[in-house]
C-alpha cells in the first residue's frame, strides 16, 4: 500500500515537472520554428508576390506555379511562430517550392501572421491596452523578435496589434477567392500543410472548410492544446514570438479555444474524409542536426513535446476509427527546417494523390 502511495506521489511529481518544463521550453520554439538562424532571405525567383486586401489590410503571399501550368492542383504552406513579414520560412530555409512545382502542384505561401495560429482573433493583441511588441511604433510586429533585415516591413494594421488578426477568414475567403478570380486556381480540393503553429492550423482549416481543403499536413504540430499546461506554455511562447497576448486570440477553455484543438475536433476530420498527414520526430538529433549546438538545446525538447501531442492525436484518431490519417514518426530529428523539408518530400506522393 505504501509503495502504491509512493508511485502515485511520484507520478504526480512527474506530471507537475512536465508542466513546468512545457512553460519553460515552448517559448524556445518561437525562435526555432521561424527564421532557423538565417541572417538574410533566401529569395526564390521562381515565385511572385500576390497581394490581397483583407480585414487586416493588404496581405502578401508568394505564388509558385506548377511545372505543367495546371490550375487545379494547389497547396497552401503555412509558417511557424516567428513567421516573418517579408518571406515565408518555407522559402527562406527550404527548397520545397521547387519540389512541389516539379510534381505539378501550385504552391501558395502566405506571408506574415507571427504567433497568429492562422486564427480569427477576438481583439487586437495588447497587454492592459499597451502594445508590448512594437513599442507603440507603426512598423508592425515583424520588427520585434524576428530576423528582419529592415526591409519589407508589414503595415501596422497587419500586425495583429493595431487591428485584429483574421487569418482564417483571409485564407478561406479573401485569398481563396482572389486566387480563383485572378489566377484561375481551383478553390476546391486544395491541400494545406504547416510546421509547429502552422501544423495545428492546417488541421483546423481542413476541419472547418472541407470543401476547400481535402488534404492537411502537420509537421511537429501541437495537436492537443487543451492538455494540462499547454495554454500557459503557449502564452509564454507568444510573448516571446513578437509580444502577443493569447487572451486576445481566444478565451481560456471556451468554445472558441476548443474549436482550435485538433484533439477535440478530430471527429470532423474523420467525418469529412480529409486525408491527414501527421509527423513528429523523436527529438534525438540525427546526423544532420548537430552542426548548431543551440538548435539542439532548443529543438530537442520542442520536438519531444510535438511528438507527445501528435501521438495523443494518433490515439484519438484510432479511437474514432478514422482510416484517413497517415502518421510518420522518424526515429531521429529535432525541431528544425531540415527535418520539415525532408518530411515534405515524404509527403508529396500522398498529397499529390489527394488534391485536385
Amino acid at each position: 500500500m505504501r509503495g502504491g502511495r509512493l508511485r502515485t506521489r511520484g507520478a504526480s511529481w512527474l506530471k507537475r515537472a512536465a508542466l513546468v518544463s512545457l512553460a519553460v521550453v515552448l517559448p524556445l520554439g518561437a525562435s526555432v520554428a521561424g527564421p532557423a538562424g538565417t541572417a538574410s532571405a533566401a529569395f526564390n525567383p521562381d515565385g511572385f508576390d500576390f497581394w490581397v486586401d483583407s480585414e487586416m489590410g493588404p496581405i502578401k503571399s508568394r505564388i509558385f506555379r506548377a511545372a505543367d501550368g495546371n490550375t487545379g492542383r494547389v497547396v497552401y504552406a503555412l509558417d511557424g511562430m516567428r513567421a516573418r513579414d517579408d518571406l515565408s520560412g518555407w522559402e527562406i530555409d527550404t527548397e520545397v517550392a521547387r519540389a512541389l512545382t516539379a510534381n505539378n502542384i501550385n504552391v501558395v505561401m502566405p506571408v506574415g501572421g507571427q504567433s497568429s495560429f492562422y486564427a480569427d482573433w477576438n481583439a487586437p493583441s495588447n497587454f492592459f491596452g499597451i502594445d508590448a511588441g512594437s513599442g507603440g511604433s507603426s512598423t508592425g510586429s515583424a520588427a520585434t523578435g524576428s530576423a528582419m533585415t529592415g526591409s519589407s516591413i508589414a503595415p501596422a494594421q497587419v500586425a495583429g496589434k493595431k487591428n485584429t488578426y483574421k487569418w482564417e477568414s483571409f485564407l478561406t475567403n479573401n485569398l481563396r477567392n482572389a486566387l480563383a478570380q485572378r489566377l484561375g486556381f481551383s478553390p476546391n480540393r486544395n491541400g494545406v500543410f504547416g510546421l509547429s503553429m502552422g501544423g495545428s492550423a492546417a488541421l483546423t482549416l481542413a476541419a472547418y472548410h472541407p470543401d476547400q481543403f481535402s488534404f492537411a499536413g502537420s509537421f511537429s504540430g501541437y495537436l492537443n492544446i487543451s492538455a494540462p499546461g499547454m495554454r500557459e506554455a503557449m502564452r509564454v511562447a507568444m510573448v516571446s514570438a513578437g509580444g502577443f497576448n493569447i487572451d486576445a486570440m481566444a478565451p481560456p477553455w471556451g468554445p472558441q479555444w476548443l474549436r482550435m484543438d485538433p484533439f477535440v475536433f478530430a471527429p470532423r476530420l474523420v467525418g469529412n474524409g480529409t486525408r491527414v498527414w501527421v509527423s513528429a520526430a523523436s527529438g534525438i538529433p540525427g546526423a544532420g542536426d548537430v552542426s548548431n549546438p543551440m538548435e539542439i538545446v532548443q529543438g530537442v525538447p520542442l520536438e519531444l513535446l510535438a511528438m507527445v501531442n501528435s501521438r495523443a492525436f494518433q490515439v484519438r484518431m484510432a479511437t474514432l476509427g478514422g482510416g484517413n490519417a497517415h502518421f510518420d514518426f522518424p526515429i531521429t530529428g529535432v525541431h528544425n527546417w531540415r527535418n520539415w523539408e525532408a518530411e515534405v518530400h515524404r509527403m508529396i506522393p500522398d498529397l499529390s494523390a489527394n488534391i485536385g
